[in-house]
């Protein structure tokens, strides 16, 4: 499914890399993009394994990146990706995530946010509701997202929906593209 929004050579921003293993995924099935990986720094050392264990040309050292701090070690991206990431932030993180790629991403590129969401306030499925109940018990501020709410942060940082795409397990892939000038 990235192929088709990040077609063109450049350089995605990937927040959150987690264990590395989705950056080396990426890298090597989409050769003509530099796949910046960031997270925090706790997680750099593993990441730092799966990249050197790749060896790809693509595929640098990961980048700490909090999303609260600024300035972001990345000023410009072509796309950004982050998986996973927005029902384990609190809100204000998820927020300056926003912030974030709306300054980094270049007019015309897309943010792909992989996970799963809420519509309406609403569950999309009953393995959905018992995973926020789960995170919330764990850590309250975060939760399962509400695509409303997640939208609202878009377009308030120059980003409008591109297209929402099911994904299995009840995840869903949403895709923002930054406007360009003539966008409006």
């Amino acid at each position: 499914m990235l192929r088709e929004f990040f077609a063109r050579p450049g350089s995605i921003l990937e927040i959150g890399g987690g264990t590395g293993q989705h950056a080396v995924h990426f890298a090597r099935a989409l050769p003509h993009l530099n796949w910046q990986s960031t997270d925090l720094a706790e997680h750099l050392p593993g990441i730092r394994l799966w990249i050197a264990e790749a060896n790809l040309p693509n595929l640098p050292a990961p980048l700490e990146l909090d999303v609260c701090r600024d300035p972001w070690p990345i000023e410009r991206a072509d796309g950004a990706f982050s998986a996973n990431t927005a029902h384990i932030m609190a809100w204000t993180a998820v927020e300056s995530l926003f912030r974030g790629i709306g300054r980094a991403l270049e007019p015309g590129g897309a943010f792909c946010l992989y996970g799963p969401f809420n519509y309406g306030g609403r569950y999309t499925s009953p393995s959905n509701a018992e995973f926020d109940r789960w995170l919330r018990r764990r850590d309250p501020a975060s939760g399962v997202r509400d695509f409303d709410d997640l939208d609202r942060l878009a377009r308030a940082n120059g980003l409008r929906l591109l297209r929402d795409c099911p994904m299995p397990v009840n995840n869903r892939t949403l895709v923002w593209v930054k406007r360009r000038d003539s966008d409006g």
